[in-house]
């Protein structure tokens, strides 16, 4: 029996999308209207405090666990790991997650008025599939939040994925915000061998 039979690997992909001490929130000047978001590894040349400028694009990051099969199904959650390769904070140049146990969430809104709050949202499919057709629900998947430094709640908030278009945040106007998520697999159910993937995409939008 090969090592792929007897256990399996989960994949979670994350892409992020947005249009061209306590917990880690700091006010920005009003200015252009101007929206940024990254998860995981993005583009940015320099840092906003040395008046640095955001890019568009970038890879998308997977979140990953293997589960042995003695493990298989046995409620005790599993921890994923990423294939982020920074954990630097785009406001400052601070290092402020822990790769790769964790991905970077965080950006801001920007705009010359005042009131009004961008929201960050999580699109999430029903379930994680194999080369088989089987599923395992997106609710396995969990994840705390955290920041290196960091004392209070966070910007954006521990929680479990559901299926659907998710809100996991409000960015308020002219506010930086930023997050690290580390996510586990709750491992509830013996489901068959193979390696399971799905994608989340993450959108920070404003009206």
């Amino acid at each position: 029996m090969t090592a792929r039979l007897r256990g399996w690997a989960l994949l979670l992909s994350a892409a992020a999308f947005a249009p061209a001490a306590g917990a880690f929130t700091a006010t920005i000047n009003p200015g252009s209207r101007g929206i940024y978001l990254r998860v995981g590894d993005g583009i940015y040349t320099g840092t906003y405090t040395g008046n640095g400028a955001p890019g568009n694009g970038g890879g998308i990051d997977v979140v990953s666990t293997t589960v042995p099969a003695a493990a298989l199904g046995n409620g005790v959650d599993q921890v994923m790991t990423t294939t982020a390769s920074s954990g630097v904070s785009n406001y400052d140049g601070y290092a402020f997650c822990n790769v790769p146990a964790q991905i970077y969430v965080g950006g801001f809104y920007r705009r010359s008025g005042s009131g009004g709050a961008a929201t960050l949202t999580a699109t999430v499919p029903a379930g994680l599939t194999n080369a088989q057709g089987e599923s395992i629900a997106f609710s396995q998947i969990s994840w705390t939040s955290s920041g290196n430094g960091d004392t209070g709640g966070q910007p954006i908030p521990a929680g479990t994925f559901q299926p659907g278009t998710q809100a996991l945040a409000s960015f308020a106007i002219n506010t930086w915000r930023e997050s690290c998520h580390s996510f586990r697999y709750a491992n509830d159910a013996v489901v068959g061998a193979g390696t399971y993937t799905g994608r989340v995409v993450y959108t920070l939008s404003a009206p």
